[in-house]
């Protein structure tokens, strides 16, 4: 869940790479704001499953804590210490969505899965022979990572008629994904499209979007062909190179409060909203979808 906070531990702990002592510096640095921007946000509670008058003060505070930090942990010296392969800067964003929905999400249930996950994605029956096959299932169970979800964890026990031989499963299933970018292009958005017309074959009750901070495409992609849900664009900029993004002129937007809004509400929307279909509820009405 704290998936930024396992991120800045695990290269604190390392002795090969980040091991000199301006990385160790650097870490500690960030950390320190880190766990000042945690603690805030765990003071900070809701919104939750019932809209009141408050949950717009509640998202703003949250989405100014995290561009406070995030702006922190984007100075050039960090971003050039520690590159995009590090997930130093793009785990930021993944923890912030968290906070953003845990109290909604735990509302709901306890054990509800939240955050990183390997989602169910397939499952096939793969035996060496037919005397096997009818004492064993030997299900192979295929995973898709997915930066946040919101879901559930289902435990999954298969065995042969007759047998005794029992295999365990544990599958994640999401009602909500989220892929989480600094900036995205079009073959990034290719990816995500992939992906979620996969879910959805598996789980047609799942929503799936795609947030950025920048986006880096022109007006020719055709948005519109894409099964993703919903593109968020929180700083409403493009994306510029690296270097022109440290220039003394470039003005850099914050993250739009608006947007976190909406992106809260949909999801909102969708987990306390009647998911009934199927073909004998459509027939009542006379159109199915």
């Amino acid at each position: 869940m704290f998936v930024h906070g396992d991120n800045l531990t695990q290269k604190l702990r390392q002795t090969d790479k980040y091991a000199d002592k301006e990385s160790k510096d650097f870490l500690q640095e960030i950390q320190a704001q880190y766990h000042k921007w945690r603690h805030s946000n765990e003071l900070l509670k809701g919104p939750f499953s019932v809209p009141i008058e408050t949950d717009l003060d509640v998202i703003t505070q949250r989405t100014q804590l995290f561009t406070t930090y995030k702006d922190f942990v984007d100075k050039q010296q960090f971003a050039e210490k520690f590159d995009s392969r590090s997930n130093l800067h793009s785990t930021v964003l993944e923890e912030f969505i968290f906070y953003l929905f845990r109290d909604l999400v735990f509302e709901f249930s306890s054990h509800a899965a939240i955050g990183k996950a390997h989602t169910f994605k397939d499952i096939f029956f793969n035996s060496a022979t037919f005397s096997e096959m009818v004492n064993k299932p030997n299900a192979k169970i295929e995973r898709k990572d997915h930066d946040f979800v919101i879901g559930v964890n289902i435990e999954a026990n298969l065995r042969c008629a007759g047998s005794d031989a029992l295999e365990k499963h544990v599958w994640q299933i999401p009602a909500v994904a989220i892929e989480c970018k600094t900036y995205l292009d079009k073959t990034m958005l290719e990816g995500a499209s992939t992906a979620a017309e996969q879910l959805k074959l598996r789980n047609p009750n799942a929503v799936y979007f795609v947030v950025a901070e920048w986006l880096k495409m022109t007006e020719q992609v055709n948005l519109r062909k894409f099964k993703v849900d919903q593109i968020y664009v929180l700083r409403k900029q493009k994306n510029t190179d690296r270097e022109f993004r440290y220039a003394e002129k470039y003005q850099k937007n914050p993250v739009f409060i608006d947007v976190v809004n909406h992106l809260f509400e949909t999801v909102r929307k969708h987990l306390t909203s009647d998911w009934e279909g199927g073909i004998s509820y459509g027939l009542q009405k006379g159109y199915l979808l």
